[in-house]
């Protein structure tokens, strides 16, 4: 039986029409535009309308993949949601994204890790599509973080964004070659013991209530710099690749200087790093397709290039993706 690797066919995205500035912002809460460029680089975010959901938002950034990828829905059996604000407790946000795609053929559920939440589901679909049971996977990052941002906190309201990114990957022989297109390594970590660093304070088992996000700014920073290199690490080591080899690295879009601070601490050079968290400031799993997005679009990442994502999220969890495109 062939070997088989995951093939990326193509990336969409979608961004609610509504953008909220800094100077907005400062009208709100005691803050202003110097302040939050300075400590985090971002300059505006998407905020969804009334009634928009997530998966209002996943579908549409599958169409867009789906329109790039040049499939159709109904070429796709499996379906990944990785989101932390989900439509409803149950049923899942992918089954609504399915049903909304008119796909009624193989499975749909979601995936939460939170930030790390896309890479994740790239690892998740990546198995089952190398495994031979599935053929074409949909794997979504999709969020609507304004519903759980507590708009008085100036702490972590600047920071957050809403928006939705997809990836379409392919199950393709394959002779295990570096240099064949593919999803190459993956690996994830977690630790549980952080809860309290970065969290929403609310669910149905807990509280009954939704609840409001809750962070510990310089201990997640301190975190995210310091601890989550180790899994970017572990790709070069599985497949004996070099920060030299990378054409890009897209990395989870939270805060330019935790961006800038972990590249600079693995020797990617400034030049191969795709950021986007200026445009969209921090939307959690939707972050890293939609910077994939953006640079496939305007022609930064090419067929045969060699892509290294990485994301850090609430729990603590991480993890790495490294795809030759």
């Amino acid at each position: 039986m062939p070997q088989l690797r995951s093939v990326v066919l193509g990336v969409g995205a979608y961004l609610p029409a509504k953008t909220l500035t800094n100077d907005e912002l400062a009208k709100r809460v005691d803050t202003s535009d110097e302040w939050i460029v300075q400590r985090t680089g971002i300059k505006e975010r998407h905020i969804a309308a009334e009634g928009e959901t997530t998966s209002m938002l996943g579908e549409k950034a599958a169409r867009d993949a789906l329109a790039n990828a040049g499939v159709s829905a109904n070429d796709i059996d499996l379906i990944v949601v990785a989101t932390s604000t989900p439509d409803w407790t149950f049923p899942s946000t992918a089954t609504q994204i399915q049903a909304a795609l008119g796909i009624t053929q193989g499975v749909a559920f979601d995936l939460q890790a939170v930030c790390s939440g896309f890479v994740f589901a790239v690892a998740t679909a990546e198995k089952f599509l190398r495994s031979g049971s599935h053929k074409r996977a949909l794997v979504i990052g999709a969020e609507t973080f304004s519903r759980i941002i507590d708009w008085n906190d100036r702490t972590t309201c600047v920071l957050f964004g809403d928006g939705a990114g997809a990836m379409i990957l392919e199950a393709r022989p394959s002779a295990g070659r570096l240099d064949e297109r593919g999803v190459l390594t993956t690996h994830l970590r977690s630790d549980g013991r952080h809860r309290a660093k970065l969290h929403v304070d609310g669910g149905p088992s807990a509280t009954q209530t939704v609840g409001h996000l809750r962070m510990e700014g310089k201990e997640v920073f301190r975190f995210a710099v310091g601890q989550v290199t180790d899994v970017v690490k572990d790709a070069f080591a599985a497949t004996g690749l070099t920060p030299e080899d990378l054409d890009w690295f897209v990395p989870h879009q939270a805060n330019r200087r935790i961006i800038d601070m972990s590249a600079q601490k693995l020797g990617i050079a400034p030049e191969k790093i795709i950021a986007t968290v200026h445009l969209h400031g921090n939307t959690s799993a939707a972050s890293v397709p939609l910077a994939l997005a953006v640079a496939s679009a305007d022609g930064r990442i090419k067929q045969g290039d060699l892509v290294m994502l990485e994301a850090v999220g609430g729990g603590f969890t991480w993890g790495s993706a490294l795809i030759r495109w």
